[in-house]
């Protein structure tokens, strides 16, 4: 006979006192002694299988969703987009020229063959208003943007540098910042004949001192932190420790600088033309026509209302789109910190 016995639905033995339990067994005070099995609430590895999960939301579409919350933003940014379309396929929608005129329509209303009306000499008012739109555009969005790149390698290399460098740079600043820079401007730009590459030069040659000095405040706290300490102690040089990371940490404050500095070249253009010292004839602008209507006011109003009416849709767009583009980009704004 075998000594071996059939164990099969054998409850397991309980420990003795003093004796430890068993392997697969746990103590359950108050209670027969029970297999280990996993707790109702142990979730590891279920959040691990769902879709999505651990996946956080990155900063391009935070910094969306804060900027389409603003409302007026969002308006400003379709209608930006809309004159933006017009200045670039507008002038394919008339059989005009801007400077082709229209002898038999001398300071014609608006009608079905002239949309916006025509000027004293029958130039079609919608062609020009197309063609200067594209011309301030220009001037603006390019010494904006120059503006932009000379102030933050100035003003980050200056914090950077320190010593004499910096008082030269900073010295220069508060020099320009007090004389009148529009007078200087106006000097340069009268003998020019309306060039409007020199224009854009002079502008920004003349533009880039305020925004500057904000960014070399900046930078004077964001050269102390450790990644900076650290670039000059592995032997990075200062002109790559500059374009590395002190001008992409204040990326945002440029994006903003940017938008606000087209509004501000735009109005400077749109002044100097309306004086006759900026674009000339027969190149037009927004401030040409503006200068040109103000003289028919009440003959031809629509050569004055039309120009005008384009500018300040311009404008005041692009002020609507740096206000969200501050709320969506500064985490001291009234959107930052919310998702």
């Amino acid at each position: 006979m075998s000594d071996n016995t059939d164990t099969r639905g054998a409850r397991p033995a309980v420990p003795g006192p003093g004796q430890a339990p068993a392997a697969g067994l746990r103590e359950d005070p108050g209670s027969v002694v029970t297999g280990t099995q996993p707790s109702a609430t142990d979730t590891t590895g279920v959040a691990e299988d769902l879709p999505g999960a651990g996946r956080g939301t990155s900063k391009t579409r935070l910094y969306v969703r804060r900027f389409m919350r603003n409302r007026m933003a969002v308006v400003g940014l379709a209608v930006f987009a809309l004159l933006a379309l017009v200045a670039i396929f507008g002038g394919f929608l008339t059989p005009w020229a801007y400077d082709e005129a229209d002898f038999l329509n001398l300071s014609s209303p608006p009608s079905a063959e002239h949309w916006f009306g025509t000027t004293d000499v029958g130039h079609d008012l919608y062609a020009q208003v197309v063609h200067g739109l594209g011309r301030s555009l220009i001037i603006g969005v390019l010494a904006s943007l120059g503006t932009s790149v000379i102030s933050a390698v100035l003003g980050a290399g200056a914090a950077l540098y320190g010593g004499l460098p910096e008082k030269i740079v900073i010295g220069a600043i508060h020099f320009l910042l007090a004389i009148p820079t529009f007078l200087l401007i106006a000097l340069v730009v009268g003998d020019a004949q309306g060039d409007w590459k020199l224009l854009i030069v002079v502008l920004v040659l003349f533009g880039w001192m305020f925004p500057a000095r904000v960014i070399w405040s900046m930078s004077l706290s964001i050269k102390q932190n450790d990644y900076v300490r650290a670039a000059r102690f592995m032997g990075v040089s200062r002109p790559r420790t500059v374009v590395r990371h002190l001008v992409p940490n204040i990326g945002s404050l440029l994006i903003i600088q940017f938008a606000l500095g087209v509004v501000g070249v735009i109005m400077s253009e749109t002044a100097l033309s309306f004086l006759g010292l900026g674009v000339k004839l027969p190149d037009v602008s927004l401030g040409t026509l503006l200068a040109a209507g103000a003289n028919a006011t009440q003959a031809a109003p629509w050569q004055f209302y039309f120009p005008a009416g384009i500018l300040t849709l311009l404008t005041v767009s692009m002020a609507f789109i740096a206000d969200g583009l501050r709320d969506a980009l500064d985490p001291n704004s009234r959107s930052g910190g919310q998702a």
